[in-house]
């Protein structure tokens, strides 16, 4: 308990803020069912006005800061660092102080709902009740008198404190510690994404900043920053707010715009189809983003010029998010298509976010908007978005993620079910909000007359409302079961091409032992092949084609010319190797263990008989073996727990570098395209581990495109 108390490891802050932001999301959904519940029919009278207001306004706060920015939060620490090749974040105990802040700000908002006695308030809650936006000037002392909207702008300022640290680490993070040969336009999209987001929030939540600040001196102090009497205007506490709200609904999405931008490819066994334009499209929607504010405030009367250039930012601005779904379903067309629980919540997130993007375009229109704007319409709306779009991606995440963070698989089964019980529970809860707020009903009412002729709509809302938290309690059973009786993950079970799959799956405290070299975009996909016939010769190779390396006690058969199986690749020769039978080279495993991503930066200087400054790459120096590129070969995936004897630090950032003995390991294809094999195809500590160029006679499997093969013993 203390270690996890003291934590600097960015991979357990990701696990406390992914558990204690789950938690919150349970709070918060538990109080979206009461609010169901109570509208479930005419008249309700489950709750009163008063607890009401309280519940839609510490579900909307809880959600959007306490639930969906910490659970994305959760991948910024946990997956960023290991897809650039870091050990950690640039600032470890600044990040501790991130998460214990958020965490002590959730806490102060929650325990509003039993401090009332504290207080004589002459009921136990005192949560906040102004709505999570909190308009002026009904959250002044004389429209608000009690400590519930204290709690509310105290708390914001406290978690703003805890965003604005992560927002400067992570950009630190990413700009600054990338691994060797990791350019900008070679960082995984979900990275990316990531910097865009901590851009927006060390700009957007100043704003907000600002206007709590003015609020809190309105009710502390006397001021009148916000009271129309003494000449100032409610006004500006809408565009304070809107100009962090709307750059906010993009500090939530765009995280899951990068998680399903990775998890895509993985599936469809293909690259991301214009990745250079989905980078750039999110970039663009980072700065686009700030000017859309005011068509929350098409209703306020700002006159015509105001209304025309924010209708046209808003078309505008579903431009570049068109891009991205473009992109995406040209990623899956033609695709090898695996459909994993994984998949299924991306494709989920695609079709959801559509919805949700096409219902904002209406509110582009100023007419159209005004007749929308504090209806059901609008509820409906903003579910789509951060429910179908937000809470889509981020289950994406955790299925495609969840190996690599605890070692082992969630339940295929039960994810399934999990994702198709919240995919029907989600559009039955809000699409016919849609046609509520057409109808006529205002959102933030806590009951309606039947009259008003919803009541239908209503109950079926409040149904799909609990098959989602029938959905979540399947999700919960997954993650327990797990725990116990979960399929082991090796280092790859997904066949990803990003580098956080090159290591163990939990990772170690150090992530890599040698930090990794980038050569380009895919380094688990794109490879050289070498022809044996002509070892200065490379070409692409197929990034679906497999690449795996095979033991074999007495070393592999000669190249021969008849096999048709693969191609291999070459990663060494014998001097003067022209020999067909001599094609092959067999390393000991002692002798492999020196062979490290490390190895790669020494291709392009070595020269044949001249020895390199580093002994040991290869262990095979004074056999006149050339290191050649390795950028495929998964080596640390061979590597296991076992330790065996200290080699010298080569890493001044690591100089606890600890050389590893391979253990029997999972022959795996680590480019994404192949099923793992089984035991058959494991070699043994002690055996020979063979790597080969040119064509093998291999026993085993293949197709046209396949990898390095090796023959059965």
């Amino acid at each position: 308990m203390k270690s996890w108390l003291t934590t600097t490891d960015h991979k357990r802050i990701g696990l406390l803020y992914f558990f204690t932001a789950f938690a919150f999301f349970l709070m918060g959904g538990i109080e979206a069912l009461v609010i169901r519940a109570q509208l479930a029919q005419p008249n309700g009278h489950l709750v009163t006005a008063e607890t009401y207001n309280q519940l839609f306004t510490m579900h909307g706060t809880t959600m959007v800061f306490l639930a969906l920015m910490p659970l994305s939060a959760s991948f910024f620490n946990y997956i960023v660092p290991l897809q650039i090749g870091a050990r950690d974040v640039a600032f470890p105990r600044l990040n501790a102080f991130s998460y214990w802040v958020f965490l002590l700000g959730g806490l102060f908002l929650n325990a509003s709902w039993l401090v009332g006695p504290l207080f004589h308030a002459g009921r136990l809650s005192v949560a906040p009740d102004g709505g999570w936006f909190g308009y002026a000037n009904l959250t002044e002392r004389q429209f608000s008198p009690g400590p519930n909207i204290d709690f509310w702008l105290l708390g914001l300022q406290i978690l703003g404190i805890s965003s604005l640290a992560a927002g400067f680490n992570f950009i630190v993070t990413i700009l600054n510690l990338r691994a060797p040969g990791m350019r900008m336009m070679r960082v995984p999209v979900f990275t990316w994404m990531t910097l865009v987001t901590q851009f927006l929030v060390i700009t957007a939540f100043p704003v907000i900043t600002v206007g709590l600040v003015f609020l809190m001196f309105d009710r502390f102090f006397g001021t009148h920053f916000y009271v129309s009497q003494a000449g100032a205007t409610p006004i500006l506490w809408q565009h304070l707010f809107w100009l962090f709200g709307h750059p906010e609904v993009y500090i939530l999405i765009l995280p899951a715009m990068g998680i399903v931008s990775d998890v895509l490819p993985t599936f469809a066994r293909k690259p991301l189809f214009g990745y250079t334009v989905v980078v750039y499209s999110g970039v663009l929607i980072g700065f686009m983003g700030w000017g859309v504010w005011s068509h929350h405030m098409f209703s306020v009367g700002l006159g015509p010029i105001a209304d025309s250039v924010f209708s046209a930012t808003t078309m505008l601005i579903a431009v570049p998010t068109g891009v991205k779904i473009f992109n995406w379903i040209a990623t899956l067309w033609g695709g090898d298509i695996r459909g994993t629980t994984a998949l299924h919540f991306a494709v989920g997130f695609i079709a959801m976010f559509i919805i949700g993007g096409l219902s904002g375009v209406t509110h582009a229109s100023p007419p159209a908007d005004l007749q929308q704007t504090d209806t059901y319409y609008v509820v409906a709306h903003i579910h789509y978005v951060l429910f179908g779009g937000t809470i889509m991606g981020l289950f994406a995440g955790i299925y495609y993620w969840w190996p690599k963070m605890t070692g082992r698989l969630l339940s295929e089964t039960l994810g399934k079910w999990h994702f198709w019980l919240q995919f029907v529970g989600m559009n039955l809860a809000f699409f016919p909000m849609h046609l509520i707020g057409l109808l006529g009903m205002p959102r933030r009412i806590y009951t309606y007359s039947p009259e008003l002729g919803v009541s239908d709509l209503n109950l079926v809302s409040t149904i799909g409302a609990f098959l989602i938290a029938l959905s979540i309690l399947v999700f919960i059973v997954n993650i327990v079961r797990t725990r116990t009786q979960g399929q082991r993950a090796g280092n790859d079970p997904w066949g990803g091409a990003t580098l956080e799959w090159s290591i163990p799956s939990p990772p170690p405290v150090y992530n890599f032992s040698v930090i990794p070299t980038v050569a380009n975009r895919l380094p688990r996909w794109k490879t050289e092949h070498h022809d044996a016939r002509s070892p200065g010769h490379t070409t692409r190779a197929d990034p679906r084609a497999r690449r795996i390396l095979v033991a074999h006690a007495r070393g592999l058969r000669p190249a021969d010319s008849r096999a048709g199986t693969a191609h291999a690749y070459a990663v060494g020769r014998l001097r003067g190797g022209g020999c067909a039978a001599a094609g092959h080279l067999s390393l000991g495993v002692r002798a492999l263990r020196g062979l490290s991503d490390d190895a790669r930066r020494y291709c392009a200087s070595y020269e044949p008989g001249t020895r390199q400054s580093q002994d040991g790459v290869l262990g095979v120096h004074r056999l006149g073996v050339p290191v050649v590129h390795l950028a495929h070969l998964d080596v640390s995936g061979l590597q296991g727990e076992e330790r065996g004897r200290t080699v010298p630090a080569r890493d001044p950032q690591h100089p606890v570098h600890v050389g590893q003995h391979l253990r029997p390991a999972d022959v795996e294809p680590d480019d994404g395209a192949g099923a793992r094999r089984g035991a058959a195809w494991r070699h043994e500590v002690g055996k020979d581990l063979a790597v080969l160029y040119g064509a093998a006679r291999a026993g085993v499997p293949g197709r046209a495109g396949d990898g390095v093969h090796g023959v059965r013993a």
